[in-house]
């Protein structure tokens, strides 16, 4: 055996075992969703489309991540109480419909990031300093791009 083929051969040897105990180290990611709103065909449809695009993006529902879906009401004690569960769950990332879901888990986190979805108004309910830096562990999307769009449209 020539040299170069035995430090190659040597090499791959002592770089498998970390490359195979990196796969192993390999977990699932928790998804929590948190929507203030009945199981129904809507909110069925829109779960559905989430759950396909994270699969399109190689995100796999049971096995490269799991997603725990906490249905409630508008009732702010039922909401409350569906936040403490999903924190309770140690979830890498929430993502929260609402004003109502958001402003139950902020409280209860700096730590866990939120997405929000379905808030028409973040920075005038207080739930982020700004939608260029909204600051902490909360961030997401609406239909309203800055402060000054929405002072327009009123």
């Amino acid at each position: 055996m020539k040299r170069r083929e035995f430090i190659t051969l040597a090499g791959g040897m002592a770089v498998w075992p970390l490359t195979a105990r990196a796969q192993q180290n390999k977990r699932t990611r928790r998804v929590a969703i948190l929507t203030p709103a009945a199981e129904d065909p809507e909110h069925g449809r829109w779960f559905a489309a989430f759950v396909q695009e994270l699969h399109d993006l190689g995100w796999i529902d049971g096995e490269t991540i799991q997603i725990d879906t906490h249905w409630a009401t508008a009732d702010v004690g039922r909401i409350n109480r569906a936040a403490m569960e999903v924190i309770d769950r140690k979830p890498d990332v929430i993502v929260a419909s609402g004003p109502l879901s958001v402003a139950a888990l902020r409280p209860m986190t700096s730590t866990i990031p939120i997405v929000f979805t379905n808030v028409a108004d973040p920075v005038g309910t207080g739930l982020v300093a700004s939608l260029a830096r909204p600051g902490g562990n909360i961030t997401g999307f609406t239909l309203v791009r800055d402060e000054r769009q929405a002072a327009e449209r009123t």
